[in-house]
């Protein structure tokens, strides 16, 4: 295509909505809220489900189990209380004469949903009771007016909507542009590559994913799109990849025979063999010329900190600075602690790097870091500010690096050549999403704990056995442990109970005989640390706080832990909280005081009661609540997936993994000729996010 002709394309593509048959100037802020600006918005703007109008029934057509379709008007809706917040919501549906009930158990929201009158598609499995067809929890499409009653044979997109547009009118607007405009959107796989992955081409695959003419080509549609969404992210992160691993240069830090029986003679324990496993990993990317790029992810208590300050040393024997970044004060406090302690009797020189220190003393740190007078930095993101410079930067090391965005990871850069970077998660990660957000690292994991590590009973609770677990709570502050009560939030919302109202409650009622401290986020930094540093020197027994405690906190005495509302927590935090009560070697117990309002929330909690596996739970959590839940992808600076789903589409992705790096492989910038327009829409989709814009 010329120059000339790819422009005028351009402009067509970029036509504003409101010059769109069906928009208008009125109608086009409606589109804006759903991110529809141009008409390549609403070309790629994919149903989110389908009314399959081909396979409707008809009642005397059912099965009882089988999974069906019917098309109906709503009769009749009732609402009935069952008890104390439980619900019975019953339709009558008429369907072409024939009767069949819906009910939906607690979701007393359905009957907005289910307006007298409207036709419905309704979809689940039906039984007979009572001699009448019912369908409990189907899924309900409402049937727009021109499509009802609807064609048979039909298969119609679902769109997402917003207020002022209706289905109807955004499958008009999208009928017209997919007509006038498909012609227009070039295809970015050559013609061998699509016949290679027997890819349906992007003309015949954007009507059939709008208006599909059947189930297998509209399968084949989203098929094709689903791949090239994630081949793009794949491509970016396979030439991130290549440009962290081939095109810059670090210091390479050989950890010889000598270095590491120095470094390990000042551990007080044994390492454990994941631990030894990780190190080896991590030494031999340490010991090349090129940055180490690791993830290091482990279950709760898997001991990463000692595998982070053992690289940390490495990059000190050989003179170099390291620098340990925390995503909160508390924790950069305490792995200052934890170092100053364990390096008391050499000579390696720490400090402490944080928002808020004063100004004389933020002076003197920047001047000793970028003296070379200092070996280890340890603080907060403060460390990134663009005036923090170090003499001979070595290694980063990133604690909780879900808590950071993606370009956070290369902040910190020394003058001459690159640091290696070593970044950590507590918070296992599930399979599909280290793909995706950490695709461009390599990963160790660490899954044993070290020796002596006790195992936790966890117990979830109703509140008529508030008095048997404090009796329990109370004993053991008797035998001489500590104990955290943790609570949602600050103050009271939503019945939730809250900090407040627990502190007051326990210090006048089961604590007590006991000497209870208080911390939460919106405390300063100094009464953070002071709450801390009276509870881990045993001053207070009890820690009544929110989540804050939920990452780092090491205090080995506490094996007691009750967490009230824990339908508000998610499974992964939970199970880092948890994590806080088996620190040292006495059993640990936590109690769980929790109102579930929904079936998912009672998965969440039973499975947490079940497992003390990180690894599992976090497959767990990924299934219930999604990727975008688990770990905010928007935070981490990379598009939200348009059409692909890391749960859904884990066997695409792993061949989309498997075919990009095959791809740069061969091609290392993408510069062949035939890959130019993928090459761009890598780059202009993930350029900027991924720091590649000047790769190639």
């Amino acid at each position: 295509m010329s120059s000339s002709a790819e422009s005028n394309t351009s402009r067509r593509l970029d036509t504003p909505v409101q010059y769109l048959k069906g928009v208008g100037p009125q109608r086009a802020p409606v589109l804006s809220r759903l991110e529809l600006h141009t008409v390549m918005d609403v070309l790629f703007c994919f149903p989110r489900d389908y009314q399959d109008m081909s396979c409707l029934r008809t009642v005397d057509q059912f099965a009882e189990g089988e999974l069906l379709s019917v098309c109906g008007t709503v009769d009749e809706v009732d609402l009935q209380n069952t008890g104390p917040g439980r619900s019975l919501l019953g339709a009558l549906i008429n369907a072409d004469g024939q009767y069949l009930r819906a009910v939906w158990f607690n979701q007393p929201f359905m009957r907005d949903r289910l307006p007298q009158g409207r036709t419905v598609v309704l979809s689940g499995k039906a039984r007979l009771s009572g001699g009448r067809w019912e369908m409990a929890h189907p899924r309900v499409e409402l049937v727009s007016e021109e499509d009802s009653p609807p064609a048979a044979g039909r298969i119609l997109p679902v769109y997402p909507l917003t207020d002022g547009l209706n289905q109807g009118q955004m499958r008009r607007i999208t009928t017209a542009v997919v007509d006038e405009c498909t012609a227009l959107v070039e295809e970015v796989f050559p013609g061998e590559f699509l016949e290679k992955y027997d890819l349906m081409p992007i003309h015949e695959a954007l009507p059939q994913i709008h208006f599909p003419s059947n189930d297998e080509l509209l399968q084949r549609a989203k098929f094709r799109f689903i791949y090239q969404e994630l081949l793009v992210l794949q491509l970016a992160l396979a030439l991130r990849r290549q440009h962290l691993t081939t095109d810059l240069r670090a210091p390479a830090l050989v950890a010889t025979a000598k270095i590491d029986s120095r470094i390990e003679r000042l551990f007080p324990f044994d390492l454990t063999a994941g631990q030894r496993a990780a190190i080896g990993e991590i030494a031999a990317d340490m010991g090349r010329e090129t940055p180490m790029n690791r993830l290091l992810q482990g279950d709760v208590g898997s001991g990463k900190t000692a595998v982070a300050v053992y690289a940390m040393l490495l990059a000190v024997v050989h003179g170099r600075q390291a620098a340990l970044m925390s995503p909160t004060e508390v924790l950069a406090r305490q792995h200052y602690r934890t170092l100053s302690e364990l390096l008391r009797d050499g000579n390696v020189r720490c400090a402490l790097m944080t928002g808020t220190l004063t100004a004389a003393q933020r002076k003197q740190a920047l001047e000793e870091v970028a003296a070379g007078e200092v070996d280890l930095v340890i603080g907060t993101q403060a460390m990134a500010s663009e005036q923090l410079e170090f003499a001979d930067l070595g290694l980063v090391v990133i604690d909780e690096q879900h808590k950071f965005g993606v370009r956070q990871r290369a902040t910190l850069r020394g003058a001459g050549l690159d640091p290696h970077y070593l970044v950590m998660t507590a918070t296992p990660i599930p399979r599909t999403v280290a793909m995706t957000l950490f695709g461009d690292l390599d990963v160790s994991t660490l899954r044993d704990s070290p020796p002596g590590r006790q195992q936790v009973r966890t117990y979830v609770a109703a509140d008529e056995q508030r008095d048997q677990w404090w009796e329990f709570f109370c004993r053991k502050l008797r035998e001489g442990r500590q104990g955290y009560v943790v609570a949602p939030r600050v103050e009271a919302a939503d019945n939730a109970s809250s900090l407040d109202e627990s502190f007051e409650s326990l210090a006048n009622g089961p604590l007590e005989a006991f000497r209870l401290g208080y911390i939460h986020g919106r405390m300063n930094p100094k009464e953070k640390d002071e709450a801390m540093e009276s509870f881990r020197r045993g001053e207070t027994q009890v820690l009544v706080a929110t989540s804050v405690v939920e990452v780092g906190v090491d205090v080995p005495n506490a094996t007691v832990m009750t967490i009230e509302s824990g339908e508000r927590f998610g499974l992964a935090q939970l199970h880092q909280l948890r994590g806080r009560v088996r620190r040292g070697g006495f059993p640990g117990f936590v109690c769980v005081f929790a109102q579930p309002t929904s079936d998912e929330s009672r998965e969440r909690l039973n499975a947490f009661a079940a497992s003390t596996d990180g690894f599992e739970l976090a497959e767990i959590d990924f299934r219930l609540r999604g990727p975008g839940d688990l770990f905010g992808i928007r935070q981490h600076g990379l598009p939200p997936l348009r059409i692909a789903d890391l749960q859904r589409d884990a066997e695409i992705l792993d061949r989309a993994r498997q075919d990009a790096r095959t791809i740069v492989a061969e091609d290392a910038g993408l510069e062949d000729e035939r890959f130019a327009r993928l090459r761009r829409m890598v780059l202009v989709r993930y350029g900027q996010a991924l720091e590649i814009s000047d790769v190639g």
